[in-house]
C-alpha cells in the first residue's frame, strides 16, 4: 500500500512542499494529494497590486500539478482528527474525508482584527485574493478623489499603502502606525521610507492606536476621528483555531508548536508550514507569519518527511532569518538586511535597483510554483519500509 501524503492549503509553503516531495520521492511508494479552497495558486505577495488595480496572471493548480503525479483535491478543510489520521473536507464533489500516514499542514493565515470595534463589519484587507478585489472594487467607486486609510505599520500596510498611492495618484492615503514608521528598519533605510512616503503623498500617523472603525472614519485611542472614505486593515494575521480543536499542541498565537523538523512536538505524523508552524529560529524566537519564512519552514518540513520515509539522516538545516524586502510601489523598495538577533544592519539596498530585485524575486516565486517539479530525476527515492510504531517514535 502506498503511504499517504496529504498537503493542506497550496499557498507558497504547501505548493512547493508538493513539488517537492513529488520530485523526490517514488511514486510507485507514495500517493500526494494537495487540498485548497480555491481553484487557483494566489500570489499572497501581490495582492497589495492586485487591491490597487493591476492585472496579476491566474494559475490554475489543476495546470500546475498535471504530469507531477500529485493529485489536487479542491475543497475547503473543515477538521482534522489525528487519532484516525483523517481530514473532512467539503467542495464540489461533495463531502468527505481523506486518510493519511504524513500531513503536512499548511493552510496560511488570515487577516487579525483583533476585536477592534467595526473593524471585521468596515474595513477592507489584502490577506486573500477575494478580499483584495472587494477592495480594488471600493477603491475604483471612489472615482478621482477620496480618503483611503491603512491601518498597521508592517510590512502589509507600507506596501499596501504605497502601492495604492503610486496607482491612484487622486486619492488621499494615510497610514496609522502604532509605533515610529518604519522604526526597525536602519536608520538610512528609515530616512529612504519617509522620503517614499513623502514623495508619493502619503500622510503618516505616527503612535496612533485605532481603537474603532466606522464607515466614514477611524476612532484612534486618543479620541480624534480620522476621515476615512476607506479603512484597509493590516494590523496582523491570525490563523485558524482548526488545529488547536483538533488536540494539536498549539501556541498561544494558535499555530502548531514543531520542533526543529517541522514536526508537530504532539502528533508526528504531523508537520506543519508556512505561518501556521509556530518554529522556533536560531536567535531563539519564534519565525514571523511571512513569505520568507513559509520558504524556510515548508524546505525543512519535505527534507524531514523525505528523510524519514526514505532511511535517510534528517539533514540539519539553519532557521535564519535574513531580512526585509519592501515593496514601495512599482519603482522603489527596500532591502534591509537583519543580523542574528533580527536587527537591522546599517546596510540597506534601496531605490530602482530594490524594485528591481524584488520584481525578480516575485517573477521566480511564481515560476517555481507554475513548474514544481522541474529537473524531476530519473530515479527518485523508494521508501524504506519502517515499522509505524518506529515512525511515530523518531524523532
Amino acid at each position: 500500500m502506498k503511504h499517504r501524503i496529504v498537503v493542506l492549503g497550496a499557498g507558497y509553503a504547501g505548493a512547493f512542499a508538493a513539488g517537492n516531495l513529488a520530485r523526490r520521492l517514488s511514486p510507485a511508494d507514495t500517493g500526494i494529494t494537495v487540498v485548497n479552497a480555491a481553484p487557483d495558486f494566489v500570489e499572497r505577495m501581490r495582492l497589495h497590486q492586485l487591491a490597487s488595480g493591476q492585472e496579476l496572471a491566474s494559475r490554475r493548480l489543476a495546470d500546475v500539478f498535471a504530469g507531477t503525479g500529485v493529485r489536487l483535491r479542491v475543497a475547503r478543510v473543515t477538521g482534522i482528527d489525528p487519532g484516525h489520521r483523517t481530514v473532512a473536507v467539503t467542495g464540489e464533489d461533495g463531502s468527505g474525508e481523506l486518510a493519511y500516514d504524513t500531513l503536512l499542514y499548511a493552510l496560511g493565515s488570515s487577516v487579525a482584527h483583533h476585536g477592534v470595534p467595526g473593524a471585521a463589519e468596515y474595513a477592507f484587507d489584502v490577506a486573500g485574493r477575494s478580499s483584495a478585489l472587494r477592495l480594488r472594487e471600493r477603491l475604483a467607486g471612489l472615482g478621482g478623489g477620496g480618503t483611503v486609510v491603512v491601518v498597521g505599520e508592517g510590512l502589509t500596510g507600507i506596501e499596501t499603502a504605497t502601492e495604492i498611492a503610486e496607482s491612484r495618484p487622486g486619492l488621499s492615503i494615510a497610514l496609522a502606525a502604532r509605533g515610529e514608521l518604519g522604526a526597525w528598519l536602519s536608520p538610512k533605510a528609515r530616512r529612504h521610507l519617509r522620503g517614499a512616503f513623502d514623495r508619493l503623498g502619503v500622510t503618516v500617523y505616527e503612535r496612533t492606536s485605532v481603537e474603532a472603525v466606522e464607515p466614514t472614519r477611524v476612532v484612534t485611542a486618543d479620541g480624534r476621528f480620522v476621515p476615512a472614505d476607506v479603512t484597509v486593515w493590516s494590523a496582523g494575521f491570525a490563523v485558524h483555531p482548526m488545529a488547536a480543536a483538533a488536540g494539536l499542541e498549539v501556541a498561544g498565537t494558535g499555530q502548531i508548536v514543531v520542533d526543529r523538523t517541522m514536526r508537530s512536538v504532539s502528533h508526528p505524523d504531523v508537520y506543519a508550514a508556512g505561518d501556521c508552524a509556530y518554529a522556533i529560529g536560531e536567535n531563539g524566537r519564534p519565525l514571523p507569519m511571512s513569505c520568507a519564512s513559509a520558504g524556510l519552514t515548508n524546505m525543512r518540513a519535505t527534507a524531514a518527511i523525505i528523510a524519514r520515509l526514505t532511511g535517510r539522516e534528517v539533514p540539519a538545516t539553519g532557521l535564519k532569518y535574513f531580512g526585509n524586502h519592501i515593496s514601495l510601489g512599482r519603482r522603489d523598495a527596500i532591502f534591509q538586511m537583519v543580523d542574528g538577533d533580527v536587527r537591522s544592519k546599517t546596510w540597506f539596498l534601496g531605490g530602482r535597483t530594490a524594485a528591481r530585485l524584488k520584481s525578480g524575486v516575485l517573477r521566480s516565486a511564481g515560476w517555481g510554483i507554475a513548474h514544481p517539479t522541474f529537473g524531476l530525476p530519473k530515479h527518485r527515492h523508494r521508501l524504506t519500509p519502517v515499522p509505524r510504531r518506529e515512525l511515530r517514535a523518531s524523532a
